[in-house]
């Protein structure tokens, strides 16, 4: 039998026993754990960051706009197959969403599926073969990033190389809208900073542009 989506939740929900009442003990745990994950790590400062600022600077206002959603998903006995089908049913949902569409809080949307009874020593292999063939579609087609987090990822921080900041307490799949700002991911990554330009054409060109202007080699031109 394939997986289905469920309805997701909003952080806040998962404090309200008549909102999760339909949830199995284990799957509301989970949940409960990327949550607060999420509001004591992710949405705060960190001295190994590298840069100021909470370790993402798009959850604070994600969870002030409330438009973060959390979504769990029984997955451990289904292969590569169910789970892409999976993945791409919250796919259709997030896209089909009625709000937010447009506007700023549409660049904070985003749905948190977490895979309440995955292997933490299977997540990196799922991930992988997901996410090869469903990460450039939904970036190209679609306009959606979608990224693994599992406790023994290595991704590293942008300006920290040594800072981990993708090792959840639970693995879960983050999808959530394309910005323009994500060309610091795609520097080291050739085909991927292509499918930026090609997205965001000179709207890309002036936002490196502002970025450049802000180093300090300019400051030695005169």
């Amino acid at each position: 039998m394939p997986a289905q989506t469920t309805d997701p939740f909003l952080l806040e929900d998962l404090e309200d026993a008549g909102r999760t009442k339909e949830l199995a003990a284990s799957d509301l745990t989970a949940l409960q754990a990327v949550a607060s994950w999420t509001k004591t790590f992710v949405a705060r400062p960190h001295n190994d960051l590298g840069r100021p600022g909470p370790v993402c600077p798009f959850v604070p206002t994600a969870l002030e706009r409330k438009t973060l959603w959390l979504s769990p998903a029984r997955v451990a006995d289904r292969g590569v197959p169910q789970i892409v089908q999976l993945i791409s049913g919250y796919k259709k949902l997030f896209l089909n969403a009625p709000q937010p569409i447009d506007g700023d809080d549409a660049d904070y949307k985003s749905i948190v599926v977490v895979f309440t009874d995955l292997p933490g020593d299977r997540a990196k292999g799922l991930f992988d073969e997901v996410l090869q063939q469903l990460a450039v579609p939904s970036y190209v087609q679609d306009g959606l990033v979608l990224g693994g987090f599992y406790g023994s990822s290595m991704g590293s921080a942008l300006y920290n190389p040594g800072f981990r900041p993708f090792t959840a307490p639970v693995p879960f799949l983050l999808m959530r809208r394309a910005v323009i700002s994500d060309w610091k991911f795609f520097l080291d990554k050739e085909d991927w900073l292509n499918f930026w330009a090609r997205r965001y054409g000179e709207a890309g060109v002036q936002a490196l542009a502002d970025e450049l202007r802000r180093l300090p080699w300019r400051a030695r031109r005169d």
